[in-house]
């Protein structure tokens, strides 16, 4: 039996004639007549007591009257649920970040909610490292990460440029500085984040390169927390610009330059190639999208930028 028959059947129930039923659906009544008789085939039962004048329904045809009209209220349901998917009533959309790269995200997230309040978002917590696996095993339909994953089963959009910046204090002796070289740090004492990372490295090498003493006297978990102890006035630290825009804003930091320091790095969505990205997923790659064509706006949106780049300078805070 399928929902068709099952639609005729309830039709010529209520109707109590074949002739009405038929009318009703605008079908003829032989074409009625037969996917009644094909489902009472199926089934091995008569359903309609042809004796009657009112089409008194037998016992096995209120049986099914029963559940075929469960069945027929669920398939108007899920037409209904998937028109609130499509029109942006209902859905969710799961997106794997780590504590930085989910700065990036809350200005986008703040518009989506604004166009999309019945959208349930979450934002999962993940070691960069890891959530090209969270995507491909659908425990996030996006990521963000600020490395291209070299992935072929994945996409990747270069969505904002960051960079990595030194700080200090407004009360350090080096606020005033306009420019310093990277020996000029050598006697300072940073607050590191301690989480480990090939950028984390490449940072070490550099001052190595320039025989530099690196002092990372202070490891702490965080980047907030790294930040609050700077302003704090407990040493200088390296940090991604976006994670400190305010602190600089309101002179609670101080940004300077360093001669031998590039840090730049790009921020990537990926999602998986192959996936049916949902309503939701869409619409939020849309606003980022949006974003990327404000005027002097350092959000991006490029789709599978190149494939092979080299790692930027960085201290470690990607992959927490």
């Amino acid at each position: 039996m399928d929902l068709g028959q099952l639609e005729v059947f309830l039709t010529v129930a209520r109707e109590k004639q074949f002739s009405r039923a038929a009318e009703k659906l605008h079908r003829t009544q032989s074409a009625i007549s037969q996917s009644i008789h094909k489902l009472e085939e199926e089934i091995g039962e008569p359903l309609l007591d042809r004796s009657s004048r009112d089409g008194q329904l037998t016992d096995a045809g209120q049986v099914l009257q029963e559940y075929a009209e469960r069945l027929l209220n669920l398939r108007q349901k899920a037409s209904d649920a998937l028109v609130e998917l499509r029109t942006f009533r209902k859905g969710q959309l799961a997106i794997a970040a780590n504590e930085f790269t989910a700065l990036y995200l809350l200005p986008v997230l703040g518009e989506f909610r604004r166009l999309y309040p019945m959208i349930r978002i979450t934002v999962s917590r993940s070691f960069g490292s890891r959530i090209p696996d969270d995507v491909l095993r659908h425990n996030a339909e996006l990521g963000v990460v600020t490395y291209d994953p070299q992935q072929p089963k994945l996409r990747s959009i270069f969505v904002y440029q960051d960079q990595l910046i030194f700080v200090v204090p407004p009360s350090h002796p080096l606020a005033a500085a306009q420019q310093v070289s990277i020996r000029e740090l050598g006697a300072e004492s940073f607050v590191a984040h301690n989480v480990p990372s090939p950028y984390r490295e490449k940072v070490i090498q550099t001052f190595k390169r320039y025989r530099t003493p690196l002092q990372m006297d202070i490891e702490l978990p965080t980047l907030q927390a790294v930040k609050r102890f700077v302003v704090m006035g407990n040493g200088v630290a390296l940090v991604p610009e976006i994670s400190v825009e305010a602190e600089l804003a309101r002179g609670d930091l101080v940004r300077i330059p360093v001669r031998e320091l590039r840090l730049h790095r790009k921020l990537r969505l990926i999602y998986g190639r192959s996936a049916a990205l949902s309503h939701a997923a869409r619409a939020f790659l849309k606003v980022v999208e949006r974003f990327a064509h404000e005027p002097h706006s350092r959000y991006r949106f490029q789709r599978d930028s190149a494939r092979v780049e080299v790692p930027s300078l960085a201290a470690g805070q990607d992959d927490s």
